[in-house]
């Protein structure tokens, strides 16, 4: 609400000499970056809510596995979810809040030594009495969620890059591509969602990341295809409008 921008260092033990992770925090004004916080509990997607509070997906790889919320004006956090089915989540990656205040947050494996005890690489729902509902299991793996501003669609990113990550593969290693692509969900007002449709298919090249929406409904994506990087901007009937 104060205009200065968090984002997530995310730090691979396996290749950051075992750094923690870090959240920074840039401040447009002075042009600085500070660290806000590390340990980050391995934190992926960070959005905050309608009262200032900052939401976090903390991932795996010696990560909370957890969403927690932090009041911005003393520091303090709690966990919003952390298992399932009294099982611990895989990593939770992304997040989106609707305007009731319900957090819908993905939560794939792509790196960590821990078990993978979900069944599914899943899209869960955390409604405003904490409980926690697993909505979306068809989307292969779940990567960035985001709503559309009418609060119909609810689009999840799937990029199935082949492995969990919780083994060291070698280099070189063959690995089968799932699905790549970004699929549209139609979100119902109770907080369920069914898949509607394929949105954009990115294969055989990788998928997308993260993605955020504009109040006009137009999606902001960050693609990671090697032949054509960058933040595409489509419609919110599919056509490619610009890439940054």
């Amino acid at each position: 609400l104060d205009g200065q921008i968090y984002f997530s260092d995310i730090t691979f033990t396996a290749v950051s000499k075992m750094q923690a992770g870090h959240i920074m925090k840039y401040d447009p004004k002075t042009g600085k970056t500070t660290v806000f916080r590390s340990p980050s509990g391995m934190s992926n997607g960070i959005k905050f809510d309608a009262q200032g509070r900052m939401i976090v997906a903390e991932g795996a790889d010696f990560g909370g596995r957890r969403i927690t919320r932090t009041d911005m004006t003393t520091g303090k956090s709690e966990i919003l979810a952390a298992l399932f089915e009294g099982k611990p989540l895989n990593s939770p990656n992304d997040i989106t809040i609707d305007l009731k205040g319900r957090i819908y947050f993905s939560d794939p494996r792509y790196v960590g030594y821990e078990p993978v005890e979900q069944p599914f690489q899943a899209v869960y729902r955390i409604d405003l009495d904490r409980s926690l509902h697993r909505i979306i299991t068809d989307a292969g793996k779940a990567n960035g969620v985001a709503i559309s501003p009418d609060q119909k669609t609810l689009y999840v990113v799937s990029n199935d890059n082949g492995t969990t990550g919780m083994f060291r593969i070698p280099d070189g290693t063959p690995l089968l591509k799932g699905r790549m692509a970004l699929l549209a969900y139609d979100l119902n007002p109770d907080g369920t969602a069914k898949f509607r449709k394929v949105f954009m298919d990115y294969l055989p090249e990788d998928g997308p990341d993260g993605l955020v929406t504009d109040t006009e409904g137009n999606l902001y994506v960050a693609v990671r295809a090697v032949s054509r990087p960058g933040i595409y901007v489509y419609s919110p009937d599919g056509k490619e409008l610009a890439r940054i």
